[in-house]
């Protein structure tokens, strides 16, 4: 089971939080975390955020990134968009 907690912040608060779930185990990482970040981006009403080389660094150290400002293109009314995987234990 592939989970994506997608968190959105504001003032170190959380805003609103979502699990996107996918049990598709044919799907790369990457296309599972494609489609989860789509969904949750869909979840909040917010534009799909650009993936820069900052998010690919984050994401393959840390199971995580964060979206700023600067990986959208209309203004935000939050401080950050977060993705997190979710491990099965």
């Amino acid at each position: 089971m592939f989970r994506l907690w997608g968190k959105v912040m504001k003032n170190s608060k959380f805003v609103n939080d979502h699990v996107f779930e996918l049990n598709d185990p044919s799907m790369s990482r990457k296309d599972r975390t494609d489609v989860g970040l789509e969904s949750l981006s869909y979840h909040f009403d917010l534009q799909k955020p650009m993936w820069l080389s900052d998010n690919e660094k984050d994401y393959k150290q840390f199971g995580k990134t964060r979206f700023t400002a600067q990986h959208f293109i209309e203004e935000i009314e939050f401080d950050y968009f977060e993705i997190e995987i979710i491990e099965d234990k």
